[in-house]
């Protein structure tokens, strides 16, 4: 392949990235929580940035509640325990309300509704709920990775006198685990972001805590919604 058809290609990845919602929101919302980690809560241009940037998301999410209702409706792989069931559909059900409620938050911060009394206690019902689906994330992410390590083991007492790494359902299995993971740490971080947003540890989750755990966060959202690599062909 030449370096021509080697840009082409990466250029090719990078619009079908850009083209997404969902991309383009999480890189607002890195901006959003970089100027909040810059401001300290501070008035000042990062500050304005965070704030404008905020607003600019809403529109983004308007009616990306449905995502998560269906995902509450939808049917649950088989095989899964019904403690971790409850766990998900609460956390749907939690994230569907935070994303709904949102769209009044917008409403308000816009001008088009005019009850600040109203839309302050709107929006942090809704943070609340947000808490709530970042907490019930959390401990899915927990159950469903102690399940995954009782697998791996299985398969590894299976493949004890052979290369694990040559066997596709173990490279898989660690694969998922590794994503997993990275869910994990997210959804705990998040918890952080949400405690901020609520002043609930104002002395000890500052502006600046919020910012940063919020920008890592984001990354680590733009990482996961990285479109798969083109497979080489073999000749």
């Amino acid at each position: 392949m030449s370096t021509l058809d080697a840009t082409r290609a990466e250029l090719a990845l990078l619009v079908l990235y850009l083209n997404k919602a969902e991309a383009r929101d999480k890189i607002c919302r890195a901006i959003q929580y970089g100027s909040k980690f810059l401001s300290d809560g501070q008035p000042g241009t990062a500050q304005n940035v965070d704030k404008s940037t905020s607003l600019a998301r809403k529109v983004f999410r308007l009616f990306k509640f449905v995502n998560d209702l269906h995902g509450l409706i939808s049917p649950t792989p088989q095989g899964t325990p019904l403690p971790l069931i409850l766990l998900g559909k609460s956390k749907n059900a939690l994230l569907s309300t935070f994303l709904f409620l949102d769209q009044f938050v917008w409403l308000g911060r816009s001008g088009i509704y005019q009850n600040k009394e109203r839309i302050e206690l709107i929006g942090r019902i809704s943070l609340f709920c947000w808490l709530g689906s970042s907490v019930f994330s959390t401990l899915v992410e927990l159950g469903e990775l102690g399940r995954l390590s009782a697998s791996i083991k299985n398969i590894e007492k299976e493949l004890k006198n052979s290369n694990k790494y040559d066997n596709d359902q173990y490279r898989a299995k660690l694969k998922t685990s590794n994503e997993r993971t990275l869910a994990l740490i997210k959804a705990g971080m998040d918890i952080v972001v949400a405690v901020g947003l609520l002043q609930l540890a104002p002395k000890k989750v500052t502006p600046r805590v919020t910012g940063a755990f919020g920008f890592i966060t984001s990354l680590i959202s733009c990482y996961q919604l990285l479109p798969a690599p083109a497979k080489s062909k073999k000749s």
